[in-house]
């Protein structure tokens, strides 16, 4: 598997310094970190899915045709991604995670003037 480009790394690391919920930026905590890699991860599984599934015919439960049956599966699928990250996943968000402390300790190195 190849590494992440530094766009990537830049676009998760803006995810783990910014909380929509706030409004505002956040620590670059390890805490914070983990949890921004993550949701990140599942945005990822969750795209595999849905690509997987608009790939097939019928979708997951073969009722995707009416709109509670599409409702179910994207429901389905964002539950699914979240799990499977939660439980490592494909190990995308432990790359992540280290790459970012990295990058945070890089910075820290540098603002301190080592």
């Amino acid at each position: 598997m190849t590494g992440m480009g530094s766009g990537n790394v830049a676009l998760v690391g803006a995810m783990a310094n910014f909380d929509p919920a706030a409004g505002k930026a956040v620590k670059d905590t390890p805490e914070n970190i983990a949890k921004a890699a993550t949701q990140f991860e599942a945005l990822l599984i969750g795209q595999l899915l849905k690509s997987a599934r608009d790939s097939g015919e019928g979708g997951w439960f073969g009722t995707d045709g009416d709109e509670a049956g599409s409702t179910l599966t994207e429901m389905s699928e964002q539950q699914l991604s979240s799990a499977m990250a939660s439980s490592g996943g494909l190990g995308l968000a432990k790359m992540i995670e280290s790459g970012l402390t990295k990058t945070v300790e890089q910075k820290a190195r540098s603002s301190n003037g080592a």
